[in-house]
């Protein structure tokens, strides 16, 4: 299926001189989201083709497939520009009382940022050592109970090794002892199945422009659905009130909050680009996320394979299959030579702390990923 998916949807892979691995950092549009983003662009130029009630049903699918695709349902989701909005938002709006929020030291700077801004209100931010390399969960869950902790925020898929983090243990453990639970779930998101019902999250951020192949400037957060009234919105705008739905009587202002998760979507959305997002979403329900995740996983564990018969590469991602998604790091003993080597050969591929990043998603082969092996034995 995936073969068909790629000369479908990607056809420019099996003519382009290049094998692209860096979904890690921009996931290519597929050609059903280019033909809809072409589609949007012309209509742009004509605004009266697109009515309110097209531009409502945009974003409104928009909340409904990024449920799907989590596990969710659409009125527990805000739609966002980024994951770095989703976690300023659960930073300024849960109720923290004063602390401190423990998160992994390697984490991307978006679990840090936003939670180092909040040393004014006494709360601060403490990192928990790295072990050989990887988040050290078992500290990290005894940290959570030693009484002071108000929140966790981690990455389900870390950035620069890939490391999949146990969402269950650490979610238990936070609601044993009070703290909220925040889930950076960008590299996750497309590549791995989930389903935040059955997992103790608070919120869960995420854009679309990596594993979710959509464009820049999408994304969203799911908020859980008991603390969607609870927290007030840190900003306020026209366009999360209810009074705002009725164009026609914009200026009742009626402090009146939307009763769902729109109630933190608190500008005009980017109809155009959840539109594209939309065709992209669309094709990852079509294929399933199990089928993507068990395709990545068999295309790094390649890799892996190959990492473990040199000695001049040391593998960065766990070693444990089940601790690994659709990221593969390993660090050479002369990075920058084989970083080079790879770039030569038009492989896309990322470099992250010190080390090589391959992320093959699923329009990806194994005859690719061989390829690219020849290529790093040079």
């Amino acid at each position: 299926m995936l073969l068909s998916i790629r000369a479908t949807h990607f056809p420019w892979m099996d003519t382009d001189r290049s094998i692209y691995l860096n979904a890690a950092s921009a996931g290519p549009l597929p050609s059903t989201a280019v033909t809809v983003a072409d589609q949007w662009a012309r209509l742009r130029r004509t605004p009266q083709l697109l009515p309110l009630p097209v531009l409502q049903e945009a974003v409104g699918t928009a909340r409904t497939q990024f449920a799907r695709l989590i596990g969710a349902d659409a009125d527990e989701i805000a739609l966002m520009p980024n994951t770095t909005y989703g976690l300023n938002l659960a930073a300024r709006a849960l109720p923290l009382r004063p602390g401190t929020i423990l998160t992994f030291d390697g984490e991307f700077p978006s679990c840090v940022y936003p939670f180092q801004a909040l040393a004014s209100r006494g709360i601060s931010l403490e990192l928990v050592p790295r072990v050989n390399g990887l988040p050290d969960e078992d500290t990290l869950v005894k940290k959570i109970g030693r009484g002071d902790v108000v929140a966790v925020v981690i990455s389900w898929v870390q950035f620069s090794t890939g490391y999949v983090a146990d969402l269950q243990r650490i979610g238990n453990a936070c609601r044993a002892h009070g703290a909220f639970f925040i889930v950076d779930g960008i590299q996750g998101c497309g590549v791995l199945p989930i389903n935040v019902h059955a997992l103790p999250i608070d919120m869960f951020a995420s854009g679309a422009q990596k594993w979710l192949l959509g464009p820049w400037g999408t994304g969203f957060v799911y908020i859980r659905r008991e603390l969607i009234q609870q927290i007030e919105p840190h900003d306020v705008g026209w366009a999360c009130m209810r009074a705002s739905t009725d164009y026609g009587r914009l200026t009742d202002y009626e402090f009146d909050f939307l009763p769902d998760a729109r109630r933190f979507e608190v500008v005009t959305l980017a109809y155009q680009d959840f539109a594209v997002a939309n065709a992209a979403t669309t094709l990852l329900l079509e294929i399933g996320v199990h089928e993507v995740a068990a395709h990545c996983a068999s295309l790094v564990a390649r890799v892996v394979q190959w990492v473990e018969t040199r000695r001049d590469v040391r593998l960065v991602s766990a070693v444990d299959a089940t601790r690994r998604a659709g990221i593969v790091a390993f660090a050479p003993t002369d990075l920058v030579g084989m970083s080079d080597r790879l770039q030569r050969a038009n492989v896309i591929h990322g470099t992250r702390e010190g080390a090589i990043r391959l992320s093959p998603h699923c329009y990806n082969t194994a005859n690719e990923i061989d390829e690219v092996l020849r290529v790093l034995e040079g």
